[in-house]
């Protein structure tokens, strides 16, 4: 069998290989998975609107759906979770999908040629580099700040790009408490950022999972605006999801596109799953129209919130001078350098301790970030943290003394 160029070069998620290790490693802390935690789910609420919805014996309730979405769902986040957000759309510029992952394999499949250049931050997500890798993209990355990606290092990337006659088709960001960085892009740089895309004709893919995620440091939901609410020429493509801020298994997420991109994106998805669950959609509708999601997210944020300060103070006990962070303002993870460490050296003495984390190699595109790592703080216990901190910092001081 001959397998196609393209698959030949498929690329597998370095967090879902880490995340294996869970299970043929006898107790280990893993703070590589970055999991919402199972103790604030909505169980009785997820029952109860599971029970109405299979209590009305609506056959479209099991059976195959409108590739676009379901309506009433589609239309709920045009009038409510959009409209919250700053997000001015029509209902042929929102597609549901399963999950956010999705949205970024679509879009790919639609902008993305072989070799074309995509542009990204350093660090990025690495499923964002998986999907687009595996579509034979060319990953260009650009350094960020303090208050996000750097935009003369993005003006002087894209000048390049187009300088050698392969202009890059997007740029590719997460704004809100990035995956790894935990950064918080200022709203000065969103602006900056809209400003730069305009003059080198860039559209931005926008990735916003965590934005509801947000801690009692961020002090107005300005600070998490979408730069998708201020894209008066219709160049930014938004994808929000429901698996952090209700659950994951139910994979339902969304994508406000320019229509004919939409329309593009719903043709390529026909092909690769007819629909979203239907079922899983109506379930999230009954949670958005019923409540649920309001209520809850509250008390998840503090969740969150609370387990970040246990990681952290557990880092400023056991190394404090040997690794630096920012502190992140929402999200689930807490990105950290280590100075003077490999992040593959480091990986195999903390596999040794029995706790495991996502090198931070894993996160660039240039074959940097050897310094650093991610730490997911979501999924486990303070108890948890706290001991995972401790036999980390022993994997640390052996790798650095």
């Amino acid at each position: 069998m001959t397998l196609s160029k393209a698959a030949e070069h498929f690329q597998e998620s370095a967090i879902r290989r880490i995340g294996a290790l869970s299970a043929t490693v006898p107790g280990l802390i893993s703070f590589a998975a970055g999991y919402p935690a199972p103790e604030v789910f909505p169980w009785d609420d997820l029952q109860s609107i599971t029970a109405q919805i299979l209590a009305r014996h609506d056959g479209n309730t099991l059976q195959y759906g409108a590739t676009r979405g379901y309506r009433p769902l589609i239309e709920h986040l045009l009038a409510q979770t959009l409209r919250a957000r700053g997000i001015t759309a029509r209902f042929e510029d929102v597609i549901i999908t399963s999950g956010s992952q999705q949205g970024l394999d679509l879009v790919g499949r639609v902008l993305i040629d072989p070799g074309d250049p995509v542009i990204v931050e350093l660090p990025t997500y690495s499923g964002a580099i998986a999907a687009f890798h595996n579509l034979q993209a060319s990953l260009a990355g650009v350094p960020q700040d303090a208050e996000g990606i750097e935009i003369a290092g993005l003006d002087r990337v894209a000048a390049d790009l187009k300088k050698q006659g392969r202009p890059a088709k997007f740029i590719y960001v997460t704004p809100n408490f990035q995956n790894p960085a935990g950064l918080l892009m200022s709203a000065r740089r969103r602006g900056e950022l809209l400003e730069a895309a305009r003059r080198h004709d860039l559209v931005i893919l926008e990735d916003d999972p965590y934005g509801s995620i947000y801690f009692e440091d961020v002090t107005t939901l300005e600070d998490t605006r979408p730069i998708k609410a201020d894209d008066t020429d219709h160049r930014v493509i938004y994808l929000g999801s429901f698996s952090k801020i209700l659950v994951p298994g139910l994979r339902v997420a969304w994508m406000v596109a320019p229509a004919a991109v939409a329309q593009k994106v719903e043709l390529c998805k026909q092909a690769a799953d007819i629909s979203s669950g239907v079922f899983d959609q109506r379930i999230v509708h009954g949670a958005l129209a019923g409540g649920t999601i309001d209520r809850i997210a509250p008390g998840l944020r503090s969740h969150y919130q609370a387990k970040r300060t246990v990681m952290e103070r557990a880092l400023d006990a056991e190394l404090r001078g040997r690794v630096k962070w920012t502190s992140p303002r929402g999200g689930f993870f807490l990105w950290i350098e280590v100075p003077g460490a490999d992040d593959r050296e480091l990986f195999d003495r903390a596999i040794k301790e029995k706790v495991s984390f996502v090198p931070g190699s894993a996160f660039f595109v240039d074959g940097g970030g050897h310094q650093f790592a991610r730490l997911a703080f979501s999924g486990i216990s303070h108890e948890q943290i706290e001991q995972g901190v401790t036999r980390l910092a022993t994997a640390i001081k052996t790798a650095t003394d």
